[in-house]
């Protein structure tokens, strides 16, 4: 492909032709009143490589808001006046590694690498510029950066009063999807708490207050003891992390327990059978996992068995219910020694009572599992949905365009004019 003349060598004619995209090259048809043009042709990279701040720079709190490429609206603040945007709002940012795009009509402050500063060129509704943006199929490259692709991607234009009829529609149907949103979020939100709850009542004697009337026993028979008397706490043993593989297979195939559960899978195993899990160092220090069969223990790991008769189930609920985590030693990397373990205080319930906890428990987060997990698939569809009605947007197949408006091509024409 021969290369572009220089902008100002080009006659007007000339300009709008390199701006839009030939009618046979269309990606798909739009309305007749609508155009295609080259992505790089509908906006002003306004980005500035000397006002950005490193994440280490942001504050929690501050004059100016930092906008970056992260999945945050918001990356964190700043009070540096100097580094603030002084270009027209709004603009778009768009992550050059992450994808991200974000909205932009407020003063704020460029965050970190990979941030791309865009401003709408004048044929478009800004707002309007940030759906069809948005509509686009940006391949994932990973981390690598996306600007790039650019050269090669395309956008439909419509008319600038169907802009505003795009965007209003949008926005009505995503308030709707959001409301939903918000509703499903409330219960997955839920979650922790009432399984909190429910093993709050299940350690306290709530759980089964009606179990033990109809079977002739007090919380009197609950003993008073500390974990070293109900439970053997034995540390795995360390492992070359050469010997860990990521994927099961034929030859690593036993699953590998560090700190914060599964780490991967080794050829070889120092433990089996059925026992909780306690993770002793790390950010998760504390954290209670349930392994079965044969698995390897790191040193990071508390394998737990039992000197009196104990339910497995009801040991892996009560551990978990302890938080271990508050008995770590304060440092850089929290640590949990055995003997802090053993000395925690806890109260032994007979087996038959155990049971019955466990079956109780097993019920209701099985439940209250399965509930978190369709209320996340609802959360997935809602998101399908908007994806679909952007795609639908910008295929003129909302029902806003008016066929006797204005070509999109006449505002293209003014503003490579300009």
């Amino acid at each position: 492909m021969a290369s572009r003349k220089k902008k100002e060598e080009l006659s007007l004619e000339e300009k709008l032709e390199q701006a839009l995209v030939p009618v046979e090259e269309w990606p798909y048809e739009v309305p007749g009143n609508w155009c295609w043009i080259h992505l790089l042709d509908t906006f002003d990279n306004v980005t500035d490589s000397k006002k950005k701040l490193a994440t280490k720079e942001y504050l929690e709190e501050g004059k100016y808001p930092i906008v970056d490429q992260g999945q945050e609206f918001i990356g964190g603040y700043t009070n540096n006046e100097d580094i603030v945007y002084e270009g027209e709002l709004p603009i778009i940012i768009f992550g050059d590694h992450t994808r991200c795009v974000k909205y932009i009509d407020f003063v704020f402050a460029q965050g970190a690498d990979g941030v791309k500063v865009l401003k709408p060129k004048s044929f478009w509704n800004a707002k309007a510029f940030y759906y069809g943006f948005q509509s686009i199929e940006i391949p994932n490259l990973g981390y690598r950066r996306h600007y790039p692709l650019f050269k090669n991607i395309c956008i439909p234009i419509p008319p600038l009063n169907e802009q505003q009829r795009i965007v209003d529609r949008i926005e009505g149907l995503f308030a709707k999807l959001d409301e939903v949103k918000e509703k499903v979020q409330v219960v997955i939100d839920g979650f922790e708490l009432r399984k909190t709850v429910i093993l709050h009542k299940a350690f306290t004697g709530e759980l089964t207050e009606r179990w033990r009337k109809e079977h002739g026993v007090g919380l009197d028979s609950w003993k008073k003891c500390l974990i070293g008397e109900v439970f053997v706490l034995q540390a795995g043993k360390n492992i070359s992390a050469k010997e860990i593989s990521n994927q099961q297979s034929d030859l690593y195939r036993y699953p590998c327990f560090g700190g914060n559960g599964v780490r991967g899978y080794v050829d070889r195993f120092n433990c089996e059978g059925e026992h909780p899990i306690i993770g002793r160092q790390g950010a998760l220090c504390g954290n209670v996992n349930l392994a079965n069969d044969r698995f390897y223990a790191t040193e990071h790991a508390v394998v737990v068995s039992y000197k009196m008769k104990v339910s497995t189930s009801w040991a892996y609920y009560y551990l978990k219910f302890l938080n271990l985590n508050q008995y770590a030693t304060a440092t850089a990397q929290p640590g949990l020694a055995v003997s802090n373990i053993v000395k925690v205080p806890i109260q032994y319930v007979p087996f038959e009572e155990q049971t019955e906890i466990s079956r109780i428990l097993d019920d209701f987060l099985c439940k209250e599992q399965q509930a978190k997990e369709a209320a996340k698939a609802v959360l997935v569809q809602i998101d399908t949905m908007k994806r679909a009605i952007l795609a639908r947007a910008f295929r003129g197949e909302l029902g806003t365009n008016d066929p006797a408006e204005e070509s999109a091509v006449e505002l293209v024409k003014f503003a490579v004019g300009e």
